[in-house]
Parts: C-alpha cells; structure tokens; sequence
C-alpha cells in the first residue's frame, strides 16, 4: 500500500500550539501546563510509524454480458495493525453495487480480512475496476493516511443481443462451403430444378421417377450451399443522446447481433467503423472473429471531426467484391451518406438500418423548433428517398421494437422485389 502523510492539522495540534503561544505570550505557565497533555500526544503521533497494509482486488470473470452481475474480491492483509482503516473502490458509472461500497475496518498485526461486493453492469463497455481508495488512521486520530492501493482490474461487459428470427440473405453468395443457398445451380442438397440428361451428368442426379414418368432420363438440379461476406458499417460520426439512451448504444447492439447470427450461419464477417476515429476489421469467420468484433465494438465511441473522409481511406480486402454491407446509422452526418452512395455506385449490396433518432429529439408541441424539426424530418425522407430511387432499401428501426422487425422488412421487399 501506498500513501501519504495528510498536512491537515488534527484538533490536539492546534489546542498544543495555542496552548504554548498563549504561556509564551502572557509569561504564565498555567496555559504551557494545560497544553503538554496535547503536545505529548502530538509527539507520540508524529513518531509513530506510518501503517502497512497490503490490498488486492481480483474479479470473478472478466467477461459479462449487460445486466449480469460479478463478485469483487478485497483483500486485506497488516503486518503491523491498522487501528481505522477505511475503503472504497473506484466504479465507473455503468458499475452499480449492490451493496454499500464503503468499509471501515479495524486489523490486528499479522490478520488478514476479505470481504466481496457484489457488482450490477448496467451498461456495455470496457471498464476498469479499481484501485482503491484507503484512508488509514492513528489510534488517536491525531494522523491520517490516504491514497491508493490494490491493482485496476480490466472488465469487459458484452451488450445485450436482439433475438433474430431470420437473417438478411445476400443478392450473391461466394465459392466457399457455407449454409447459405446459392441462385446459382451446381452441387447441393437443395432441389432447384428438372432437365434432360446430358453426357458427363452422374448416376446419382437420376430422377427415377420422372424417368419412368417421361420414357427417358431426367436428372435433379440443385442449388449448392455457400457462404457470404458480411460488412457491418457502422457509422460514429454523430449520434443523439438524451437521458441516458443514445443512438450508438443500439447501433452497437445491433452490430453485436448480426455479428453473431452471421458467424453461427458460417458466413465472414467483418466490420468498419467509419467516423472521427477509422477501424476496420477484415472479413474472417469463427469465434474467435465474433470476440475480436465485439471488443472493437466496445471501444467505438462517437468521435467528433470536421475531415472529409470517404471509403477510399479503407483498405481494399476490407469490402471485398459480392459482398453484403449492412449500414448502421442514424442518418445524422451528410459524410456517411456520401460513402454509402459511393458504395452503391460500386455495386456493392447495400442495406440501411436507420436507428432512429426521432423519439430522442421530439420537440414540445408549444416550442418554436417546430418548424425546423419537421424541415429536418422532410430532409431526412429526402434522403431515404433518393437511397431507395437507387434499389438501396432503407428501414428504421426505433426505440422499445424488436430488430428483427426491419429485417423482416427488408425480406419482404426483397421477395417483392424480385418478381418486379
């Protein structure tokens, strides 16, 4: 433990000294007589030893998901004894604890005491738990000790996940093996069509009944099982937030779910957060990819920056050709809009999700901002407007629905879509 000596004066050191002013002053010795008392426990304080105590903090896991709980371990151990030894750990705010943080202890030489607390992750983040904060006494009080002892321990609190019904398929799917059915026709286990058969066709594709049926032979197509590049866009330029809800706290959320529902179906992922702060990761399957996503996630914060920044700042292999952008944004920086056009020009298959920023900046009826909130809401159409005039489908998704209801708007008007 470490420490230092605190320079307030206790109410013994300012009774001895005025006790001996006022005898050096007056030429009496009656005030000398009534403050020797103070100034021999004065002496005694100061020629005490400053108390040692050792302070470790351990966690029960480093990694939580939001809303669990962890136990924090304190442990304490005083060669020497500490008459008043007090304790507090240093909590971020998204950390609650159960119970009062604060403890005063009393150790005798050579104890040692643990006690636990009990931890509430109210919030997703990277955090750091610790150190803590001591404040050691005399046994008359006289000196006091404070600084801090114990090690930070590092927590990760993991958001909470929406439940998917289904996921958003691709336009087109790549040449590895995955679960994702391909339009295109070759070897697989879904039956897509009948045909003739044609010299180098197998045995195995015979349809014998059909043969029967036809009076020749008739083989079955099928449509192979591949898999798909997934590129989550994640937008941090801007967001909106008002009593404690944000719009990048569901756009991380919905990052964190598609991630998962993606790399279960062995697709590759990857992710780019695009902003102030720049951070990609490649595509790559696993879950290993899914940890490594998350943990990005948690350290994407809203950066604020004036610099024109386009897609061409991202390295190549982190767009790869076919593959599925799905955008997450709340539509607030004209930056973002510019490169997701970009990607569409490219040819990319581009959804937006729009976290909706509507229900955090809905104006008071009697205000004066009504009239530029409702220009604001007709710009905003404008632009989904202009995406979807280019084939991009655009669906919001606002505060207190499920997730997957604009997913499962984006499949239906893609199934309408296609017949069109």
């Amino acid at each position: 433990m470490t420490g230092f000596a605190s320079p307030r004066l206790s109410g013994y050191a300012v009774l001895a000294a005025s006790g001996l002013v006022a005898g050096l002053a007056l030429g009496r010795v009656e005030p000398v007589a009534l403050a020797a008392p103070f100034v021999l426990a004065l002496v005694a304080a100061v020629a005490g030893n400053q108390p040692e105590v050792d302070v470790r903090l351990s966690l029960d896991r480093e990694r939580v998901l939001e809303g669990d709980e962890i136990t924090a371990t304190v442990e304490l151990f005083s060669a020497g004894g500490v008459d008043r030894f007090e304790l507090l750990p240093l909590l971020p705010p998204e950390l609650r604890v159960e119970r009062a943080p604060a403890r005063a202890l009393h150790l005798r030489a050579g104890e040692r005491r643990t006690f636990e607390l009990t931890l509430r992750c109210e919030r997703w983040g990277a955090f750091v738990v610790g150190p803590m904060l001591f404040r050691a006494r005399d046994v008359l009080g006289i000196r006091t000790w404070e600084g801090r002892a114990g090690e930070a321990e590092r927590l990760r609190v993991y958001p909470a996940e929406e439940t998917l019904l289904s996921l958003v398929p691709p336009l087109e799917t790549q040449v590895f093996v995955g679960n994702q059915v391909s339009r295109a026709r070759g070897e697989g286990i879904e039956f897509a069509d009948l045909r003739e058969w044609q010299p180098g066709d197998r045995v195995r594709r015979v349809n014998w009944r059909a043969t029967a049926l036809r009076g020749s032979l008739w083989v079955n197509e099928q449509y192979p099982e591949r898999n798909t590049d997934v590129v989550l866009f994640l937008d941090t330029f801007a967001e909106v937030r008002a009593e404690g809800r944000s719009t990048n706290d569901r756009a991380v959320r919905a990052a964190a779910t598609l991630a998962r529902g993606y790399l279960q179906r062995k697709d590759r992922v990857g992710l780019v957060g695009f902003g102030g702060v720049l951070s990609w990761l490649l595509p790559e399957t696993g879950t290993r990819q899914l940890y490594a996503i998350v943990d990005t996630l948690l350290t994407s914060d809203i950066v604020h920056s004036y610099a024109m920044r386009g897609v061409d700042v991202l390295p190549p292999r982190t767009l790869p050709p076919k593959a599925l952008v799905l955008a997450i944004t709340p539509l607030l920086d004209d930056r973002t809009a510019a490169a997701l056009l970009d990607l569409r020009a490219r040819g990319y298959d581009l959804i937006v999700i729009e976290v909706s920023p509507l229900e955090l900046l809905e104006p008071d009826s009697a205000s004066s901002a009504q009239l530029a909130h409702r220009l604001w809401r007709l710009s905003r159409e404008a632009l989904r407007w202009r995406y979807e005039q280019l084939g991009v489908p655009v669906v919001t998704w606002r505060e207190g629905e499920p997730l997957a209801a604009p997913l499962e708007e984006v499949n239906a008007f893609r199934h309408l879509a296609r017949p069109a």
